[in-house]
């Protein structure tokens, strides 16, 4: 292949080729540009210079063979090639200047790519020499395979926006074109044979010579034609995209350029927003667009609303701002016409929004509110009677801490269906938030009417589980009811009260529904004292630790106790953890006196004998607290107890609001050598799931398991498993709320490590305990006894 070509030949054919496609395409995109016969006369100049650039390139190359024997031209067939150039590429050309898709693009490139390759072959068929060609198929089929979606790509890279991916165009398809030649030159064998004679209307090298000379010189004046179309072409982007900024001043959706009442021009988005034919609003009257809209009184950028009437007589709600701009040196009005139907669907979703819960589409707590307004107001003129139910879920915390708050949503807009089949037709249902919900009854004639509605919430939402992804919720409703004017004769007062008659319902067990009573405002005052006085206990010192031991199953002696806080009042004495934990969770006040019970602990159980540990239970909030870990660490610094005398106590709520938070403080705190043990295991949804996932140490089985021990089959199947399981996974048990000898021989007997419970002692000072561990180690573990 090199020795039987002429470089300088070969070079002039790069030449060629490079200069005709860029006049082909410079051609073609000035085609693309123009409009109507100036477009079609364009692509037929730009077909004939992409066909006439094969052409040429494929016989300049020829002409640079050297087989080593008498060569020359069949004229007939080299016609043919040419024809079969100009019209797979004509075709091809003709459909990139149409179209925008890379999947129609592609196609153009793959008719430009059949003409080369007829012009090539073809053209290598019309090569004569003095003796017989042999073709090596193995080299045509891949030159074929490999130009064509070359071509394709070309095409496609033309009519690409990015001007880099433009800029590979011309170099792809000159790949293409040189594919095909050089594969196709190497696939052929010469032979040669003095017998052969050529036919008498062959053409001599040197006769096509001038044919192909003067193809190559038109080439390079295309390509000048080329160039300055380019120019102009940049030169009249330069000025639309200056005309463009001038309109971007009064950037909005239409725009219509007129002089005076006459529309001289329209942009595309007018157009659609009328509904009008393309083109045809230009000579119209902006008054008959525009009904009312007066130029001349319109000052200049001061925006109007009105109406736009479209093709169809429909009105399109606009807005509209005047302005005066320059455009050809000529001074023009132009009228920026903005649609305004999303504007007003948004500002109504927004007052819907404004007065609707999005999650279970119900009134919110402002719409609920407005409706009580109106209706105590409206009741002081008519003598309407009527109820305010306010209503809490029981339970619905240990959705969210348990399954996640999404699947906590998905529940509530449960209940909020279940809630509506309960209603009346004038009965109002809102969601004032989180799980609460409230209805307002009005033109009730009976107070009767609101406790029967609240006997059938309560009854329905008790009546069936809830089914999540195939898991049953059970959830129950306390309810609290007012009734208007009796229990108050405005909004603020109504609330109060309702919002005591349900705490009330909550404290006598949940799954209830109270009325109001004025004894209730007694039973809120002494909550607001057991507030006030639990800060003043954290600030004084009236509150004090308590232990109850856990004996170990084997040698009977204590090797930890659990530290339970006391309130000792210096008036009520001692104040059991049930009558402040709850409000001290509620209040925040949990974490101060969750940390005032961990720093004492720790500083108490430094003064036990041996390695015994203190567990202290973490609540929620607690965990939750980013300054946990420092908190724990200065504890241990100030007491001097070693970390692994220290086990932390927390449930499976904890895990739940953030498990990736969650992972890393529990590793943090085991890195200290603190001991991590799960309470109450059992009770929640997923607890195996935590014990693959979470870090423990120990795992303390719920007493509501060992209650009826060992009687109970169930039961013991249950702490049976539990014991084995953990045991398999390197943690220990506690059997927690152990009251009798059969439900400590059982423990024993199963294999648990440690036995908690009233059997063994309940809880007590740190001063009692003492001596109570001195006993216990001395005495065999049969013997334990409160």
């Amino acid at each position: 292949m090199r020795d039987m070509h002429d470089v300088r030949l070969m070079v002039v054919a790069g030449l060629v080729c490079a200069v005709g496609i860029y006049a082909s395409f410079a051609i073609g995109n000035h085609a693309a540009r123009a409009n109507g016969s100036a477009r079609s006369r364009w692509g037929v100049v730009s077909t004939v210079a992409s066909a006439s650039t094969a052409w040429a390139t494929h016989f300049i190359v020829l002409l640079a063979f050297k087989p080593g024997m008498p060569a020359a031209f069949e004229p007939v067939l080299t016609a043919i090639s040419l024809t079969c150039a100009i019209f797979g590429l004509g075709a091809g050309v003709l459909i990139s200047i149409r179209v925008r898709q890379r999947w129609q693009l592609f196609g153009a490139g793959l008719l430009v790519g059949v003409g080369v390759t007829g012009l090539h072959y073809i053209g290598q068929a019309a090569y004569l020499v003095q003796g017989t060609v042999v073709w090596n198929l193995t080299l045509v089929l891949p030159s074929v395979i490999a130009s064509l979606p070359l071509s394709g790509l070309a095409m496609v890279a033309v009519g690409s926006r990015d001007r880099r991916i433009r800029a590979t165009a011309a170099p792809l398809l000159f790949v293409s074109i040189a594919v095909l030649h050089f594969c196709g030159m190497a696939a052929m064998t010469l032979h040669f044979d003095a017998a052969k004679r050529f036919p008498d209307n062959a053409v001599s090298p040197q006769a096509i010579t001038p044919v192909v000379a003067g193809v190559s010189l038109a080439l390079i004046v295309l390509a000048i034609f080329g160039w300055r179309f380019d120019l102009t072409a940049k030169a009249n982007l330069r000025h639309d995209r200056r005309r463009l900024r001038e309109l971007a001043d009064v950037a909005l959706e239409g725009l219509l350029i007129c002089h005076n009442d006459i529309v001289i021009t329209a942009n595309n988005s007018i157009e659609l927003l009328s509904g009008h034919v393309p083109g045809t609003l230009s000579g119209s009257f902006v008054s008959s667009l525009l009904p009312g809209l007066d130029i001349s009184s319109l000052p200049e950028r001061e925006e109007r609303e009105m109406d736009l009437i479209g093709a169809d007589g429909l009105e399109v709600p606009v807005r509209v701002l005047r302005r005066e701009v320059a455009l050809g040196h000529k001074i023009q009005t132009v009228i920026a016409v903005r649609d305004q139907r999303e504007r007003l669907k948004t500002e109504a979703k927004m007052r819907l929004l404004a007065f609707t819960d999005p999650l279970t589409g119900l009134a919110n707590r402002t719409r609920f509110f407005d409706l009580l307004a109106i209706h105590t107001a409206s009741r002081r003129d008519r003598d309407k009677i009527g109820a305010v139910l306010m209503i809490d879920l029981d339970r619905f915390k240990e959705v969210n801490d348990t399954l996640g708050h999404a699947a906590g949503d998905i529940v509530l807009r449960m209940v909020a269906d279940r809630l509506q089949s309960t209603m009346r037709m004038d009965d109002a249902l809102a969601r004032l938030g989180g799980d609460e919900f409230a209805v307002l009854q009005t033109a009730v004639e009976a107070a009767d009417a609101a406790t029967a509605l609240a006997a059938r919430i309560v009854k329905i939402i008790a009546a069936s589980p809830f089914m999540l992804d195939g898991q049953p919720i059970h959830l129950g409703a306390s309810i609290g009811i007012a009734m208007a004017p009796d229990d108050g004769d405005d909004p603020a007062e109504l609330m109060r009260n309702v919002d005591l008659a349900l705490y009330a319902a909550k404290a006598d067990g949940r799954g209830l529904y109270r009325r109001y009573d004025p004894s209730l405002d007694e039973k809120t005052r002494q909550r607001r004292a057991i507030e006030a006085g639990l800060r003043l206990a954290l600030a004084e010192g009236q509150m004090e630790l308590h232990y109850q031991p856990l004996v170990d199953s084997k040698t009977g002696c204590i090797t930890s106790a659990e530290a339970l806080v006391r309130w000792n009042h210096p008036v009520r004495g001692l104040v059991p953890p049930l009558d402040f934990i709850g409000i001290a969770e509620e209040t925040g006040l949990i974490v101060p006196l969750g940390e005032w019970v961990l720093n004492t602990a720790c500083a108490e159980a430094a003064t036990w004998p041996g390695e015994m540990r203190v567990a202290v239970n973490l609540s929620p909030a607690q965990f939750r607290e980013r300054s946990l870990v420092p908190v724990i660490v200065a504890a241990l610094n100030s007491s001097g107890l070693a970390p692994g005398r220290l086990e932390l106590e927390i449930t499976e709520g904890v895990l739940l609001s953030d498990e990736t938070g969650t992972l890393a403080t529990l590793n943090e705190l085991r890195s200290l050598g603190v001991h991590v043990s799960m309470d109450d295991f059992g009770t929640g949804y997923s607890s195996l799931s935590y014990l693959r996932k979470f870090p423990f140490d120990k795992i303390k089985i719920d007493q509501s398991f060992v209650r009826q021990l060992p009687h109970d089959a169930e039961s013991a199947a249950i702490v049976r498993a539990i014991i084995t399981m953990a045991k398999c996974l390197g943690m220990s048990t506690t059997v927690e709320g152990v009251e009798t000898s059969e439900q400590f021989d059982f423990s024993v007997a199963e294999g648990c490590d440690t036995i908690q419970g009233y059997l063994i002692s309940r809880p007590l000072d740190c001063v009692h305990l003492a001596s109570f561990i001195t006993k216990t180690c001395k005495a065999p573990h049969t013997s334990v006894t409160a």
